[in-house]
């Protein structure tokens, strides 16, 4: 079987993996493409005038009730976030809690991707109360599952109580779906008590389940009824006179929710409003479930999305002082982290405002702007306006989705440019048919974003990464909602040619359709220009200017690792300013960035952002290896996922000294080896060439006792001059030179750790403690608060039950993977010295396995597959 053909081949493989990748992608358009059709064929009766006016037509009565159902349905949702608190022993202030799980909610039910969105939210504001990111990433997965399970739970009791909900919409009779429906709510019921008393953990496939206590358990169910009740409720009761009681409904209303759920659409847009319309009783108007569905949805989601950003805002405005600062007064003590930590997601928020906003005014664009007896067809002053305003707006609108990128890239020319485009989408409103409540919603939305523009300092190119899948994606969904919404509000016009020509005041359909193609003509003019632009890259090879450069940037840091980047493998992509920069190596499709980006604290947010953009505008895909816990909230909010691969050991020097009988075995051998004339010195570069010599035999024979070639990437490699940049730190026995290792101590010298660490293979036995403690003990008395062991690999993952599979994997391999590595041995050594241990991570874009990743950072280390096979 040849290459192409084999299943398990190499290329094969890549491909199915990609397939993966995709397919779920493709999947959840699709999906939308089919919900989006199957509501515009049961809303085809319907004319879009009626629903228009029944939504004018709603009593204040009504719309305050599902105003109060939503508020108490958001009471309940915070729950989620304080049992998953419970569940983990964590104690987090209740307002706290409050405050993150109003704002988790409001952001992530609007965005649609609770799970990512949400836990992005909750990430930055519960960590800056002690949670580290897997606690954070618990609490999303604790709440992910409690509302699948309880609503699931909840869907089938209220089938079981009323199995005519679903009549319609199942192939089944109610007999059947009732006792069905009920053995499948006690089942889940059982089996969930069941492992909460026992403890015992139910596993599906690759994934474990286990649930929390019984306390904890039956309180989130009770969680999940009011949440689900509460958000039935506000939809329950926009609907007409007919539909059917509130618990027949509650179960129309779960098996809705999880349809959407399951689909993977965003919000379960267009899937969600299907069934429930399916469901509805033949006698109740159609127009009217359109009207409150319509209504529900800006009630229940963007409602609370624009109290949270407004809350954001204000509360912005507020930290930053001036006039709001004096009329409200400071943010109080306890709530300033959670406002920091909420604002740092402003650019993400932002832009997910401007592409509904984009959204929206394409499609009022689209939307007959008067009727035809409210205007003299003859005004010739009146229709120019009114293309004018049409036009316009669809224009704006698109160039809103394309400004949305590059407010998520915190690009201050996208923000300056999505004010103006929103201050001018209020002028089109009001010349599209003097349409005064559009132009209001853009005005209030552009005030609500003036507050962020401190968000935005990054001078990138707009152009720069804008062709995401995603992005791309959101706006193919965009254009089929366009083309539904098209037809539903012009079904009543039949197609002729010379729709394209007929100007009036009256001529709703053509406006419409101009209006259509202009946005399409943009949309595809700046897709065609943004593909075309050519590829600029910050760059630099390692060459003699670019070292000199980072060499300045290096030494100035409290960042050993940094000095790394010196040793000449590795290209370096600089900030524009030239004051911080990234060391990275390519291997096949990855850009694998080693450690953090090395600068001053307020370069590293642009240089990130501009690594990223280059990589991918080059059909890479960045990686970040062995980076520690001080970006991580960055890592998150540029999309990364992280993994734990290993642990550092950092030795606090202040509090080193090998007295006590903690170090007894230690100090004694260590005096032994001093009586046996072992002596240490650090010598300080430049270095002569007699010692360069000296150092490369004991190089040379430690080399030759090792299988395989040099290392590199993660590691310097014996390069003169690479030694000539460091204090080498030598052992002697007679003046004989028996070991060595170059020390790194850039800055103040407060952080210490070693590279490359040599000796004379006769010379083994204990040579590595010798130094270690030498070195300890010198820096300690130079005044250095730190010194670095270096990582142990795969150090700290936990294979228990629940654990990701990679955790898993990696926990296992470290115990059991001597035959490859003595990755336990390493960890247990480096104990020795009671160190600290602090975690590393590999981060990976959306699509990238950890595995992958490693794979390439392994070849990068190894010099190639030869370098792996041969270790």
């Amino acid at each position: 079987m040849t290459a192409e053909t084999d299943p398990g081949s190499a290329p094969t493989r890549s491909r199915l993996g990609g397939l993966r990748h995709v397919l779920p992608v493709v999947l959840g358009l699709g999906l939308f493409g089919l919900g989006v059709y199957a509501l515009y064929h049961l809303l085809k009766p319907v004319k879009a005038a009626d629903v228009i006016a029944q939504v004018r037509g709603t009593p204040w009565t009504t719309l305050l009730a599902a105003f109060a159902a939503t508020a108490a349905g958001y009471v309940a949702l915070i729950g989620y976030d304080w049992s998953a608190l419970r569940y983990l022993g964590k104690k987090v202030p209740l307002r706290i809690v409050a405050v993150g799980g109003f704002l988790g909610y409001s952001f992530g039910n609007t965005i649609g991707i609770s799970v990512v969105s949400g836990g992005a939210v909750r990430y930055r504001i519960y960590s800056a109360f002690g949670l580290n990111a897997f606690e954070v990433a618990s609490v999303s997965t604790f709440v992910a599952l409690a509302f699948g399970f309880g609503i699931t739970v909840i869907g089938l009791g209220a089938l079981a109580i009323h199995p005519y909900a679903l009549e319609g919409v199942l192939p089944f009779a109610p007999g059947t779906i009732r006792v069905w429906a009920g053995l499948a709510a006690l089942a889940t019921v059982a089996l969930l008590t069941w492992l909460s008393v026992t403890g015992a953990t139910l596993r599906i496939h690759k994934a474990e389940i286990s649930a929390p206590s019984p306390g904890i358990l039956f309180g989130q169910l009770a969680f999940t009824l009011v949440d689900t009740a509460m958000a039935a409720l506000t939809l329950y009761v926009l609907l007409p006179h007919g539909a059917p009681d509130f618990l027949t409904f509650l179960a129309i209303f779960a098996a809705a929710a999880m349809a959407g759920v399951l689909s993977h659409v965003p919000g379960g847009v267009g899937v969600f409003e299907s069934v429930v319309i399916a469901a509805m009783p033949a006698s109740v108007p159609l127009d009217q479930v359109a009207a409150a569905l319509l209504l529900y949805r800006l009630i229940y989601y963007l409602v609370p999305f624009a109290l949270a950003l407004a809350v954001v805002a204000l509360n912005e405005a507020r930290l930053a002082g001036g006039f709001v600062t004096r009329l409200l007064g400071e943010v109080p003590e306890p709530l300033r982290p959670v406002m920091q930590s909420a604002t740092s997601a402003a650019p993400a928020l932002v832009g997910v405002t401007s592409f509904a906003l984009g959204a929206y005014l394409l499609l009022i664009a689209l939307v007959p702007s008067v009727q035809p007896d409210e205007i003299d067809p003859n005004d010739l002053l009146a229709a120019i306006l009114l293309e004018g305003g049409a036009l316009l707006s669809a224009i704006l609108g698109v160039l809103l989705l394309i400004l949305s990128q590059g407010l998520a890239r915190r690009i201050s020319g996208a923000f300056w440019l999505t004010e103006t485009a929103l201050s001018a989408g209020a002028a089109a409103s009001l010349l599209n048919g003097l349409d005064i409540e559009s132009a209001a919603l853009l005005l209030g939305a552009a005030t609500i974003l003036w507050p962020f523009r401190a968000e935005f300092n990054r001078s990138a190119k707009l152009t720069r990464g804008v062709l995401s899948p995603g992005w791309s994606i959101l706006v193919a969904g965009i254009v089929v909602s366009a083309g539904a919404f098209f037809f539903f509000m012009h079904a009543a016009t039949p197609y002729t040619n010379s729709l394209w020509t007929e100007f009036s005041g009256a001529a709703n359909t053509p406006r419409a359709l101009r209006a259509g193609l202009a946005g399409s003509a943009v949309l595809l003019v700046a897709t065609v220009w943004l593909a075309i632009q050519p590829a600029r890259t910050h760059t630099r090879l390692p060459d003699p200017a670019a070292l000199d450069k980072a060499r300045a940037i290096a030494l100035s840091q409290n960042d050993p690792e940094a000095c790394i980047a010196l040793s000449g493998d590795k290209s370096l992509f600089f900030d524009d300013t030239g004051t911080a920069f990234i060391m990275y190596g390519v291997k096949g499709k990855s850009w694998v960035a080693y450690a953090d980006p090395v600068g001053p604290k307020e370069a590293i947010e642009d240089l990130a952002w501009a690594f990223w953009d280059e990589a991918w505008e080059h059909a890479a895909r960045p990686v970040l290896y062995e980076v520690s816990e001080r970006y991580l909230s960055l890592w998150i909010e540029m999309g990364f996922s992280l993994q734990k691969i290993g642990e550092e050991a950092v030795v606090h020097l202040p509090d080193w000294s090998l007295a006590g009988g903690k170090f007894k075995k230690m100090r004694a051998a260590h005096n032994k080896a001093l009586k046996e004339g072992l002596e240490f010195a650090i010598l300080p570069p430049p270095h002569d060439d007699a010692l360069i010599a000296e150092l490369k035999t004991i190089s040379d024979a430690w080399l030759g006792d090792k299988v395989g070639r040099e290392k590199g990437f993660s590691v310097g490699r014996f390069d003169p001059a690479y030694l000539q940049n460091f204090p080498v730190a030598v052992v002697r026995r007679e003046g004989r030179t028996l070991a060595f290792a170059n020390v790194l101590a850039p800055g103040d010298g407060a952080r210490v750790s070693i590279d490359l660490m040599r000796y004379l293979p006769e010379e083994a036995s204990g040579m590595m403690e010798f130094l270690f403690i030498e070195l300890m003990e010198h820096y300690h008395d130079a005044g250095a608060r730190e010194f670095s062991l270096g990582m142990a690999p795969l150090a700290g993952l936990e294979a228990r039950r629940g654990a990701r599979l990679w955790n898993r994997f990696g926990a296992i391999l470290f115990r059991h993977g001597s035959a490859f590595y003595n990755f336990e041995g390493l960890r247990a050594y480096k104990n020795k010295f009671d160190p600290e241990w602090r975690p590393r991570f590999v981060a990976v874009p959306p699509g990238v396995t950890p595995l992958a990743a490693l794979k390439d950072a392994a070849l990068l280390i190894a010099g190639g597959a030869r370098g792996i096979i041969g270790r």
